[in-house]
């Protein structure tokens, strides 16, 4: 691959953290096109106006994102560009997760530099990157790979609407925020509640969390 045809965009809320993976990808592609994003919504939107990324650099925890919903958006809209984890979280269950639900790689931001940016470069030649003490072979318990299997089957409408469950909206507000009517977020939700295999909007937010290994929210507005 050419140095001067890749694409790489950095998705984090943080200015300084962005400017230090940005460094890390000039290392490890000279030339490189390197696009930044502070949020969902401008990484959505980054994806959407300039085509050809060949690679995302995604923060777990910015605005828009809650868990794993950044990476399953991403995965479900944008299936043939390669996302990799950049998080401050070192949970080998998390990064065993994210490759699970179809992250190229995980790479903690404790990482050395010259480490990130080997890393960079295998992901970019087609392969998985994690730390060296990540079990990727194991295979994950069966509950677990259903709840994932579960999750991984919404789509990307489906799973910005959970997320905006998750935080407390009711559909009307959900349906402004989406710029959809009310009648086609009772038809995500209850897309939802089928793929989940759950009955009510707080089962499901109680999925969504354990799959992410999160903490429910203490309150779930049930019904508009």
């Amino acid at each position: 691959m050419a140095a001067t045809s890749t694409r790489i965009l950095i998705a984090d809320d943080h200015p300084l953290v962005r400017g230090a993976l940005a460094q890390a990808v000039a290392g490890a592609v000279p030339d490189a096109d390197i696009l930044e994003a502070g949020d969902l919504d401008g990484l959505t939107r980054m994806l959407a106006a300039k085509g050809g990324i060949d690679l995302v650099l995604l923060d777990l925890a910015m605005p828009g994102v809650r868990g794993f919903s950044g990476l399953m958006y991403l995965r479900a809209e944008h299936p043939d560009v390669p996302v990799v984890v950049v998080s401050a979280n070192e949970d080998r269950g998390v990064m065993r997760r994210c490759v699970d639900f179809g992250a190229s790689g995980f790479i903690p931001k404790t990482t050395d530099i010259e480490a990130m940016r080997a890393a960079i470069r295998q992901v970019l030649a087609g392969e998985i990157w994690t730390p060296p003490d990540v079990d990727l072979s194991a295979p994950a318990d069966r509950e677990t790979a259903d709840l994932v299997r579960r999750m991984a089957s919404l789509t990307p409408q489906q799973v910005r609407v959970l997320m905006m469950v998750s935080g407390g909206l009711l559909n009307k507000q959900i349906a402004y925020e989406l710029s959809v009517s009310e009648a086609t977020v009772k038809a995500h939700v209850s897309a939802i509640l089928t793929k989940l295999g759950v009955e009510s909007r707080t089962q499901a937010v109680i999925t969504a969390a354990r799959v992410e290994g999160l903490s429910a929210p203490a309150t779930v507005r049930a019904t508009d």
